[in-house]
């Protein structure tokens, strides 16, 4: 309702102004009607019901069918009084009614709350109103009946239209946030289970190895299912605020690759750290399982004044143009995922260079600002 909050404020603001506009009128010309004690009587319970009424209007939950319906009453009321306590003369003259441009407001409210049909109804009511109670079918009453609809249906269309603008933008973000989950969930799973069965298709370490990382998958899974934190987590006890990423990533570090990084710490926030330290990760994953046999890969991290830029580099056996693609649409998602993915999540950028025989490059940069 974010969208609707400055015209309901609006409509607050010209039904006092209104009303103070309507007294200053009566005010003038109190002296002109033959019961002006009446036109008193009626203008001091408008300005009681106009206090009293202010926080209804403040927006469209509180204001209520049954307000807006009192309204309206005392839009009609103010009308049909007016052709009886004043003279026939002044009325057929063009005299303006008791509650003069205030009956403006109710239309507003009509149109604030339902849209352009109640709007077109209360116009309606409150036209016929002075048709029959003020002076009949005259100039200004049509000319004031045709601004009150106009008026009325088209701010009506326009909160209509605001309104389903809204709720679209809603479920696009709603849906932008399920997307993002399903694709944190995707790189997770990746990173986690599905290497473990790729341990175990490929029959590389021993039983005892793989019961172990087999069981440590089972509970992180069990934990994502349940939007629960991870194990290592939970038992880790409250997360620092910063983490230095050299120390994250130098463990990768053994005879085929090697990792340098500046002699002083190179400190993230905890989340894009460890995010970042999982894709440098996953990167020299793809590295050891598609780069070729003896393959090496040297790891960079540049600790720069705005950003912190680390490059994944091997002299493996490259990949061609369009290779990625193709791998997406086959739901390998190492790179779209657990790389790309990570990274734009964090604000970031990663980029890919690749030659077929003369290895990949893989440039991973976290902004500092905003993180």
């Amino acid at each position: 309702m974010s969208v609707e909050m400055p015209l309901w404020r609006a409509i607050g603001y010209f039904r006092v102004l209104a009303l103070g506009y309507a007294i200053l009128r009566y005010f003038n010309s109190f002296e002109d009607f033959r019961h002006p004690v009446s036109g008193w009587i009626y203008l001091g319970a408008l300005t009681l019901w106009t206090l009293a009424s202010t926080r209804a209007f403040a927006g469209p939950q509180r204001c209520t069918w049954y307000v807006l319906g009192t309204d309206l009453a005392f839009s009609v009321t103010g009308i049909v009084m007016s052709g009886i306590i004043d003279e026939p003369e002044r009325i057929y003259g063009g005299a303006p009614t008791l509650p003069t441009i205030w009956a403006a407001g109710t239309v507003l409210g009509f149109a604030g709350k339902g849209g352009w049909k109640p709007a077109a109804f209360a116009a309606t009511v409150i036209g016929l109103a002075n048709i029959l109670g003020h002076g009949g079918i005259t100039p200004d009453n049509i000319h004031n009946i045709v601004l009150l609809m106009v008026a009325g249906c088209a701010i009506g269309y326009v909160i209509e239209l605001a309104r389903a603008s809204e709720a679209v933008l809603t479920r696009a973000l709603q849906v932008e946030a399920a997307t993002r989950e399903r694709e944190r969930l995707s790189r997770d799973i990746h990173d986690g289970v599905l290497q473990v069965l790729a341990l175990v298709q490929r029959r590389e370490g021993d039983l005892g190895d793989l019961g172990r990382l087999a069981g440590e998958q089972e509970r992180a899974l069990r934990a994502l299912m349940s939007a629960g934190p991870l194990p290592a987590q939970a038992a880790g006890g409250p997360a620092p605020a910063e983490q230095d990423v050299r120390l994250l990533i130098a463990g990768h570090a053994d005879e085929r690759i090697t990792v340098s990084a500046p002699g002083t710490p190179v400190p993230l926030p905890a989340h894009a750290a460890a995010e970042l330290a999982a894709a440098v990760a996953a990167a020299l994953d793809n590295v050891r399982r598609h780069a070729g046999e003896g393959a090496r890969a040297w790891v960079l991290v540049e600790d720069e004044p705005d950003a912190v830029t680390v490059s994944v580099r091997d002299d493996g056996a490259g990949f061609a143009a369009g290779r990625l693609g193709e791998a997406e649409q086959a739901g390998r998602l190492g790179v779209s995922q657990s790389i790309r993915g990570r990274l734009r999540d964090l604000g970031g950028t990663a980029e890919l260079y690749s030659v077929p025989g003369e290895g990949t490059e893989v440039e991973m940069r976290v902004p500092r600002k905003g993180q």
